[in-house]
């Protein structure tokens, strides 16, 4: 349906399914051409025109056609004939009536072909808008295809068959081979191979072992996993993907703003000058007939149908295809706000790096009586129960070398001082011993109050950080700044990694909101990614704000303007890219109608103009700018942006 004033244009989504209620789209991932209303009237109205014209042209009697041809001005023209005179009621003037009118007129005066012929156009062109706005939406929608409806949930011995929107934080699910997943959680036991390219577009599955995130949706190919659901089914990753896109749906970036601003006044403008198109030639003379026809015409082709379509498709689109990807981008302005971003401000740990310590070296004691796995078995059985980032990497470590660990007894914690526990008898202790110049955390492990080694863990730089920030570089002409919390040492460390040359160190939240400030008081346009936490103030204060984390916490949904779902930094220029070619777009498309609008109204002003090839260029317009935003759809558009970082 038609709905903005004067054009009509649908800028938005067409409706979708609560993202707390998945279940599959009535019309499927790829919408069947025919199951829309528009569609089945417009087909009815061409088949009626076609052969109410072929037996015109044979010469056959008038009551022969006649009926065909009123069959077709009805198929076409009721519905934007009714939305016509509600939007005339509530004091808007709307194309549909504007076009309805024109090709009664026409008839009126005896060219009831040429009125048809612009009933079915007219008809034509709305069922493609109707098309390309329900692709749109099945792009996104189609996700919610991909979370089972049902999941085998495991109580004791007991296992039985749940809705998945039942499922409740700390259920824990069977997962066969070749089942979906039914929610985000993380895996208990069993090892399997999952598909989680819908998430995160691997292209190949990854190998999930326990303590591994799954998300829900993706698909298990081998091996059976026990997965305790860590979110509620309406906060999944796939739910917060389609519910962010219908929120951008919902809401029209500045350019659209001032289109719309713009769009009031010409609307007038429109019926003012038809009036006098119609009446200052028929005051000098001229045939009422021709009069009536050329202001008809007229007011079709001056109405900037295509120019309120020009923005909003580029950007909605280009909203979906990020959000397959795994970018969530929460609105059409955060959209368009990426793609004026010249600079780039980043945090240190969990952007650059993964946020996760692991055991890079294990180092026993001379006469300690124990080697690199007997040290390292020892300081996970006392940290096994912990939870501190340190102690799960310890165990992560034990784990990954297939050591077994002793039941830990009488545990402890202490914080910022370690852990204590008794292992077979023994007192054992592991804390933390300080910092190495290379930025490795040194942990000590005693037994029985005696030094037996220690362990040292790092934070890794993530793989793609060089190249994720070479390729912002690259888009802004500038290298990002550093901005961490971290000591000086540290930041040094990961900033020769990846090529930064602007770090500032030991900064608190605020004093990384001074950066930013700093910054775009210098005239930039500032994007800050960060991990969503502490770095809250500054992924507000900054032109535009990127959060990193694979399952986005609600602070930085709350903040940021996009999140990184599958938490890859090479994500972020790739969304920029993206957005920046959105934007692109939308300026093709103006100029696209304008030069429409522009061409159309002289010829008619100036020539003549036939009133059907003006619907035909007017409809065709608008179709065409529609299309051309729905070109970011395609896995291409997202894949052309990654290409360049790589």
């Amino acid at each position: 349906m038609r709905s903005c004033m004067v054009c009509g244009v649908s800028t938005t989504l067409a409706p979708t399914a609560p993202a707390t209620t998945p279940r599959r789209p009535a019309l499927g991932r790829r919408t069947r051409v025919l199951a829309l209303p528009e569609a089945r009237w417009a087909l009815v109205s061409l088949l009626a025109f076609l052969l109410a014209l072929t037996l015109d042209l044979t010469g056959v009697t008038a009551w022969a056609y006649g009926p065909l041809y009123a069959l077709a001005y009805a198929a076409g023209g009721w519905e934007p004939a009714l939305e016509g005179l509600r939007a005339l009621r509530e004091k808007t003037l709307d194309v549909d009536l504007l076009m309805i009118v024109a090709a009664l007129g026409a008839a009126a005066i005896g060219q009831v072909l040429d009125g048809a012929l612009l009933i079915v156009i007219f008809a034509t062109s709305g069922a493609l808008e109707a098309l390309a706005t329900a692709r749109t939406a099945d792009s996104v929608r189609g996700l919610l295809d991909l979370a089972p409806t049902t999941a085998t949930r495991v109580t004791g011995d007991r296992e039985e068959t749940v809705a998945t929107a039942d499922l409740a934080v700390g259920d824990v699910l069977l997962v066969r081979p070749g089942e979906r997943i039914g929610a985000d959680g993380t895996v208990l036991g069993g090892e399997g191979e999952v598909d989680q390219a819908t998430i995160t577009g691997e292209s190949l599955p990854v190998l999930k072992t326990p303590g591994d995130d799954v998300f829900a949706g993706t698909l298990n190919g081998t091996g059976a996993l026990r997965v305790r659901v860590d979110r509620d089914p309406a906060d999944s990753v796939i739910a917060r993907i389609v519910a962010l896109v219908e929120e951008a749906s919902r809401t029209k970036a500045p350019t659209q703003l001032f289109i719309e601003k713009i769009e009031q006044r010409y609307a007038v403008g429109v019926v003012v000058a038809t009036l006098a198109v119609f009446g200052i030639p028929l005051a000098f003379g001229a045939d009422l007939t021709d009069a009536l026809l050329r202001a008809m015409t007229f007011m079709i082709v001056a109405s900037p149908c295509a120019v309120v379509l020009a923005t909003m498709p580029p950007l909605l689109s280009a909203i979906a295809n990020a959000g397959r990807h795994g970018v969530l981008v929460k609105s059409a302005v955060a959209m368009e706000r990426l793609g004026e971003i010249d600079t780039a401000a980043l945090d240190k740990t969990g952007t650059l790096t993964e946020g996760t310590p692991e055991v890079t070296a294990v180092r026993p004691l001379p006469g300690s009586g124990l080697d690199e796995d007997a040290l390292l078995a020892l300081a996970a059985a006392a940290e096994l129960p912990s939870e501190h980032p340190l102690g799960r990497a310890v165990v992560a470590a034990a784990r990954a070398r297939g050591l077994a660990l002793a039941a830990a007894e009488d545990f402890t914690a202490a914080p910022g001082r370690g852990v204590t526990a008794s292992v077979e008898g023994r007192v054992v202790t592991v804390g933390r011993a300080g910092t190495a110049a290379d930025d490795a955390t040194t942990v000590q492990v005693t037994r029985d109050g005696t030094p037996v080694g220690t362990l040292v863990l790092t934070d890794r730089l993530r793989p793609d950080a060089a190249g994720a920030t070479a390729a912002l570089t690259a888009l802004n002409g500038t290298a990002p700044t550093l901005l961490t919390g971290d000591n000086a040492r540290a930041a040094a460390r990961v900033a020769e990694a990846t090529g930064l040359t602007d770090v500032r160190a030991g900064l608190f939240p605020e004093d990384k909101v001074t950066a930013v400030r700093e910054l775009e008081g210098a005239g930039r346009k500032v994007l800050f990614v960060g991990d969503g936490v502490n770095d809250a103030p500054a992924l507000a204060a900054a032109h535009a704000g990127v959060a990193m984390g694979r399952a986005g916490s609600d602070l930085a949904l709350e903040t940021a303007d996009a999140v990184v779902v599958r938490d890859e930094l090479s994500a972020v220029p790739a969304v920029v890219r993206l957005s920046r070619t959105a934007r692109r777009l939308v300026l093709q498309n103006l100029v696209i109608a304008g030069t429409f609008i522009t061409v159309l109204v002289l010829w008619d002003l100036i020539g003549h103009l036939p009133l059907p090839l003006g619907v035909a260029g007017h409809e065709g317009s608008t179709v065409l700018v529609g299309l051309n935003g729905l070109r970011l759809l395609r896995e291409s558009a997202w894949r052309s942006g990654t290409a360049q970082e790589a």
